[in-house]
C-alpha cells in the first residue's frame, strides 16, 4: 500500500481520527486525503496535525462533482461521511436519506468511474431491523453499497463492501463523554433505560474491523465484528468507581427512535454468514431476479437461528467494562 492513496470521506470525525493516528507516521498510505463539508474542523485538524501527507478536500457527498474533484488518483475509499444522531435523522428524515443513501451512490459512482482498487462502507448496528430513520437511511445505505458490488463482480477493478459495527465507545456525540461531563460536575447521570444493552467497541476495534473488509472483501461482502455488550446501568457504574464517584442515576425515559438492544446480524443474514473467528463474513445473495427457480427449495436452518444482537452476546461485568473503559485516551488522561 506504501505508493497509494487513501480517501476518507466525513475524515474529520472520530472514525477518520482514528484511521490518522494509525497510520500518518508510518509508510502504508503516502497521502491521505479528508474531505469533509466543515471547515472549521478540517481546520483545526491541520493546525494538530501539521503533516503535508494529509490533503484537505472541502465538498459535501451530496455534490458528486466534489466527490469527483477528491477521487482523482485515489486506491482505497473509507466512505464514512453520514449523518447519524438518531434523534436529528428522526425529525429531518429526507437529509438523511440525501447523506446516506444518495450521497453514498455518489462516492461509489465516482470510485468506479476511477478505477479506484477498493471502498469500505461504514454502516452501523442501528441497519438491521431498523426502526428509526438513521438506521433505515443506514439500511438502505448499505443495500446501495452491496447491490453496486454484485453488479460489478468478482472480475471488477474496484471491490466495493461494507462493515457494520455498534457503538463505538466515546465517539463523537455517544453517551460516555456526556456521563464523563455529568459525574466531573457531581449532577446525575442521564440514562433513558437502565436495561438497554449495547454493543461496545473502541475506535480501534472499528479501523480494525474496516481494514479486515480492506483485505479479504470481496464485491458486496457485509462484515460484522463480534464485540460484547453491557447494559446502561453497568456502564454507569462502571464510570461512577473508575472516577471514585457515587453519581446518582436518573432515569429519563428513551428518546426518539431508540431501541431495547441492537441486533447486529439478523437471522436472515445468520443462515448465509460465514465465521472467521473474530468476524461474520455476509456474502451478497448473488440469485438474479429470475425468482422462480428459487421458489422450489426454502431455507430450513432460517427457523432454529436467532439473530445476534446485544441482549445475547457476551454480557460484560463491572469489572470488564472498567478494563474495556481503560482503553479510551479520554479516560486514562482523567484517571492519571
Amino acid at each position: 500500500m506504501g505508493k497509494n492513496i487513501l480517501l476518507i470521506t466525513g475524515g474529520t470525525g472520530s472514525f477518520g481520527n482514528a484511521v490518522l493516528r494509525r497510520f500518518i507516521d508510518n509508510n502504508q498510505f503516502k497521502e491521505i486525503r479528508i474531505f469533509s463539508r466543515d471547515e472549521k474542523k478540517q481546520d483545526d485538524m491541520r493546525h494538530e496535525l501539521q503533516n503535508p501527507k494529509v490533503k484537505f478536500y472541502i465538498g459535501d457527498v451530496r455534490d458528486k462533482r466534489s466527490v469527483d474533484g477528491a477521487m482523482v488518483g485515489v486506491d482505497y475509499v473509507f466512505h464514512a461521511a453520514a449523518l447519524k444522531q438518531v434523534p436529528s435523522c428522526e425529525f429531518f428524515p429526507m437529509q438523511a436519506v440525501k447523506t446516506n443513501v444518495i450521497g453514498t451512490e455518489n462516492v461509489l459512482d465516482s470510485a468506479i468511474e476511477h478505477g479506484v482498487k477498493n471502498v469500505v462502507v461504514l454502516s452501523t448496528d442501528k441497519a438491521a431491523y431498523p426502526i428509526n430513520a438513521m438506521g433505515i437511511s443506514k439500511a438502505m445505505m448499505e443495500k446501495v453499497a452491496i447491490a453496486k458490488g454484485r453488479q460489478l463482480g468478482s472480475d471488477s477493478k474496484t471491490t466495493i463492501c461494507c462493515t457494520r459495527y455498534g457503538n463505538v465507545m466515546a465517539s463523537r456525540g455517544s453517551v460516555i463523554p456526556l456521563w464523563i461531563e455529568q459525574i466531573k460536575s457531581n449532577g446525575f447521570i442521564t440514562v433513558t433505560d437502565p436495561n438497554m444493552t449495547r454493543f461496545m467497541m473502541t475506535l480501534d476495534d472499528a479501523v480494525d474491523l474496516v481494514l479486515y473488509a480492506f483485505e479479504h472483501g470481496k464485491n458486496g461482502d457485509l462484515f460484522v465484528q463480534k464485540a460484547p455488550a453491557a447494559t446502561l446501568t453497568t456502564l454507569a457504574e462502571s464510570l461512577n468507581q473508575l472516577y471514585n464517584k457515587t453519581t446518582e442515576i436518573r432515569v429519563i425515559g428513551t428518546r426518539h427512535g431508540e431501541k431495547l438492544y441492537e441486533t447486529l446480524v439478523t437471522r436472515e443474514e445468520m443462515v448465509k454468514s460465514i465465521d472467521m473467528g473474530d468476524y461474520f463474513r455476509i456474502p451478497a445473495d448473488n440469485r438474479d431476479l429470475n425468482y422462480d427457480k428459487f421458489f422450489i427449495e426454502g431455507q430450513e436452518e432460517l427457523s432454529s437461528l436467532e439473530d445476534y444482537h446485544s441482549h445475547n452476546t457476551k454480557r460484560l461485568d463491572v469489572e470488564e467494562m472498567k478494563k474495556l473503559l481503560l482503553k479510551l485516551e479520554l479516560i486514562q488522561k482523567d484517571i492519571k
